[in-house]
């Protein structure tokens, strides 16, 4: 596993809820990202945030250790949730509260 790998994994396993995003919570740098980060803040929760922007070997990583092409992508308890769209669905349907809230 290279070192980009290993740095995701401990990130994942680090953080209760982490995202691997274009920009930061703060400063978003699509919409796609912009959209999580707002569903998130909605529900009060802390988080970790990971910019792609920053570091091409991350960006590329975090699309491998998933196997899924795009971003952004929301890990909770060590598990990958998705994407935007997958995350909207999920808070529209009122799942994402619940997998937020689980701590084991």
């Amino acid at each position: 596993m290279s070192d980009v790998q290993e740095t995701i994994k401990k990130d994942i396993e680090t953080y209760h809820v982490i995202l691997f995003m274009k920009g930061s919570k703060l400063m978003p740098h699509c919409g796609f990202s912009a959209r999580v980060v707002e569903v998130l803040n909605q529900h009060g929760i802390e988080y970790e945030t990971r910019d792609v922007l920053k570091d091409d070997e991350l960006r590329q990583g975090i699309k491998e250790f998933s196997n899924w092409p795009t971003l952004p992508q929301l890990y909770i308890k060590g598990n990958f949730i998705g994407g935007c769209d997958i995350v909207l669905q999920l808070h529209e349907e009122g799942k994402l509260e619940t997998l937020l809230k689980k701590r084991s």
